[in-house]
């Protein structure tokens, strides 16, 4: 005998079969056992739900001679005619390829006759959406007043497209998407009938890739078992077929995008790629782990929300990636998926869109600018400066092992001629990093009475990065001017209250030439603004 598929060999044959949808199947039965049955029903869900099964279970159990609870007993000659596709009573179409209204006439001549045998005459309607206007008219009057002996079933995938007059004249179910632990659950039982070893991880996984759907996910799982004959079903080797990674690459991808680090990304996109890897699908997992990372951010107790076990759940909540971050790498990845489908090579694309994210590029969408700002919190709580430490272990390295050498403190004439050649100094200071962080910063004095240099920084964030350099600023300038020099950090809004009292006025710069000489230089740490 030849092979049978499993979503065939396991198709349900009573009401307790169907799986995910406990809310049609007690309506159906209970109209059974009351005699009540419609004459016409609308099957409403998306693939493999269980639409097509469920209308095949009522016309045997409506017929049944000896049904039990609602259920059909598929023993009795009605039944098993209707299993084996011979019964003259149960008529199914398919509306893709006959929508014709020719074809809805054949059907009206042939309502008129009742049941061979049997009390009623049941037509199923596959995928009803796909009629052309002209039959749903020609079926709208069979349908409002047909014969006592005629039920039709109406299934689709699409209600939106069938006419509001058709849609008035039945009873609609709509059937759910079955979870991902439905699935699993049943999977696993198939899989004891079948006397097959498989872990649950990989009945899991199999059951998030048909997505809501039973027969996608028996068709993956067929072509797994295949694959693998008499061998135990595993994660990897589930993986292996479908062309997808494992979650430990996509945490690992997700830690070398906060990182900026593009040698990593490129290691990672390599393993995928000698792995024979999907890049589609990869990017489209790769959406989906942030999308779970943003709802476990967002929302608390989000586990009911999220299809993946509780192991997998405290791993996403341990993601220090905020909700920014998600939404701005959610929106690259998904323009990322739609330029893939026209792509010659997909891997380019792929590398591409990583490298961008490592650079640095004028930002002019607000969740792009909200993603950075939302980096560098993250750092600054962390205590990571938003610059390499390297040059800070060099600095203490150089500062332990150099001779210390007193300089004369620094006079009031002589603070004057620092603050002019401040500038200057901060330009020949080697370490880009620090270079960076003091070209941001400007050099002021106060009272002849005060000896202290102020560092006066733009913003809070600039005065934390500034004190991890202070050690090192004190050792330049000294070498520098040959001046023992003390330096006092405050805020540029500090500074301006101080000048206020003293001269009564301000001739700071106005906020938006402040923000725009800051911003700037950030990215020309060599660019110079006159005063």
């Amino acid at each position: 005998m030849s092979y049978t598929a499993l979503y065939r060999k396991f198709r349900p044959d009573n009401f307790d079969g169907i799986v995910g949808q406990k809310h049609i199947v007690k309506t159906i039965k209970n109209q059974i056992l009351t005699n009540r049955v419609s004459h016409a029903y609308l099957f409403c869900g998306t693939r493999g739900t269980g639409k097509t099964s469920t209308a095949k279970i009522v016309a045997r159990a409506i017929n049944c001679l000896s049904p039990k609870e609602g259920n059909p007993c598929n023993k009795c000659e009605f039944c098993r005619a209707a299993l084996e596709n011979r019964s003259m009573n149960v008529i199914e179409i398919d509306a893709a390829s006959n929508n014709g209204v020719d074809n809805i006439r054949e059907i009206r001549e042939e309502v008129k006759y009742p049941p061979t045998e049997g009390r009623y005459k049941i037509y199923i309607i596959d995928e009803v959406h796909m009629l052309s206007t002209g039959a749903f008219n020609a079926l709208l009057k069979t349908l409002e007043e047909p014969p006592e002996h005629i039920v039709f079933i109406l299934a689709t995938t699409d209600p939106q497209k069938v006419p509001a007059t058709i849609l008035s004249r039945c009873q609609r179910f709509d059937f759910h998407r079955i979870t991902t632990e439905e699935i699993t659950q049943t999977l696993s039982h198939y899989m004891e009938i079948e006397k097959i070893k498989a872990e649950k991880e990989a009945l899991h996984y199999v059951a998030r890739l048909g997505d809501g759907s039973m027969r996608d996910a028996l068709s993956i799982l067929d072509q797994c078992i295949a694959f693998y004959s008499d061998e135990v079903l595993t994660l990897d080797k589930v993986l292996d077929v479908v062309g997808a990674v494992d979650n430990r690459v996509l945490y690992d991808m997700t830690e070398a995008i906060l990182q900026k680090n593009a040698v990593r990304m490129m290691d990672l996109i390599e393993q995928i790629m000698i792995q024979g890897r999907d890049i589609s699908q990869f990017v489209t997992e790769l959406i989906v782990h942030f999308r779970n990372i943003l709802i476990c951010n967002t929302i608390e107790n989000a586990s009911a929300l999220l299809d993946v076990s509780q192991e997998e759940y405290q791993r996403l909540q341990s993601q220090e990636i905020s909700k920014e971050e998600c939404m701005y790498l959610i929106k690259i990845f998904s323009a990322l998926q739609n330029d893939l489908k026209y792509a010659s090579n997909e891997r380019i694309l792929l590398e591409v869109a990583m490298l961008k994210l490592c650079s640095i590029t004028e930002e002019k969408n607000i969740d792009d600018i909200s993603a950075k700002l939302a980096a560098i919190e993250r750092k600054i709580e962390r205590g990571i400066p938003s610059f390499e430490p390297a040059p800070a272990k060099q600095i203490k390295k150089t500062s332990s092992h150099s001779n210390v050498v007193k300089h004369p403190p620094v006079l009031s004439q002589d603070r004057k001629e620092i603050k002019e050649a401040w500038k200057d100094m901060v330009q020949e200071i080697e370490s880009p990093s620090v270079k960076g962080v003091l070209s941001q910063v400007s050099l002021e004095f106060k009272e002849e009475t005060d000896q202290n240099m102020y560092l006066v920084c733009d913003y809070p964030a600039l005065q934390k990065l500034v004190k991890k350099y202070i050690d090192f600023l004190q050792q330049k300038t000294e070498e520098y001017f040959h001046k023992s020099v003390s330096f006092s950090i405050t805020t540029q809004q500090e500074y301006n209250e101080w000048y206020r009292c003293v001269y009564g006025e301000t001739e700071q710069k106005t906020d938006d030439d402040a923000e725009f000489e800051s911003l700037t230089r950030s990215y020309f740490p060599e660019a110079e603004f006159q005063e």
